[in-house]
């Protein structure tokens, strides 16, 4: 990643215009995957983020190794969950090393960020274990709140980067095809298709409605179903075989 990913720690805090929406995500997808997944493996996560997921999966992996290339996001992470038991390594992924194998790699809103999807994607192929599971969240530009902008002409190209994207570093968004055709592309065979946040309003709207919180998981639990309509997009890969 060429980007100087320190440049970007400001939209990792509760003042980042898009907060809200960060918060019900990525306090949603790791509780959803821990219901995939057995606690008992061993996990491989790329990038601290938020710190929402590093922080919950660290409670729940028998064993997890989180990858970061920003001494900023580390040492902001290391102060809000000083109990954190997730070994942090600092490195960009494409110069992650590593002799271990895992049996989960969580790539959560990562794609996004990196210069070259595919060079990620094959390179992490080799750390996971036979039989392993990778899942790969990415932003939804065919989201159901940008599908209703572009019908209303707000939103002439809905692949287009918008000012909260560019805060937070993204490079690109994807399409449930798009995600699709770049793991196939990589070798992974795509094994489950699920939404994260069916959200129909933009987020000052929904921010104003003070929504309870049965009605915000009421949003995510129906996402699950329409990953082509939800804010973003959680697939499960798998290494293809020949």
């Amino acid at each position: 990643m060429n980007n100087k990913l320190d440049d970007f720690i400001e939209a990792y805090g509760e003042g980042f215009n898009y907060a809200y929406d960060n918060n019900i995500m990525l306090n949603w997808y790791p509780q959803r995957l821990m219901e995939l997944c057995s606690n008992t493996g061993k996990l491989l996560e790329l990038g601290i983020g938020h710190g929402f997921s590093t922080n919950r999966f660290s409670q729940y992996f028998s064993e997890h190794v989180v990858i970061d290339g920003s001494v900023s996001v580390i040492e902001q992470f290391r102060k809000q969950y000083p109990d954190s038991s997730a070994k942090i390594v600092e490195s960009y992924f494409e110069n992650f090393e590593s002799d271990s194998k895992f049996d989960l790699i969580v790539m959560g809103f990562v794609l996004e960020h990196v210069d070259d999807p595919q060079i990620v994607l094959r390179r992490f192929k080799d750390f996971l274990a036979p039989g392993g599971r990778c899942f790969v969240l990415v932003p939804n530009g065919e989201s159901l709140h940008r599908r209703f902008g572009h019908a209303a002409g707000l939103l002439d190209d809905m692949m287009a980067l918008g000012k909260g994207d560019l805060e937070l570093g993204h490079r690109r968004l994807y399409s449930s095809e798009s995600l699709t055709n770049e793991l196939n592309q990589a070798g992974y065979q795509v094994v489950r298709k699920e939404g994260l946040f069916l959200k129909p309003l933009t987020t000052p709207q929904l921010k104003s409605l003070n929504l309870n919180e049965a009605i915000i998981k009421a949003m995510c639990t129906v996402g699950i179903e329409y990953p082509e309509l939800s804010c973003a997009l959680l697939f499960e890969a798998e290494i293809e075989t020949p």
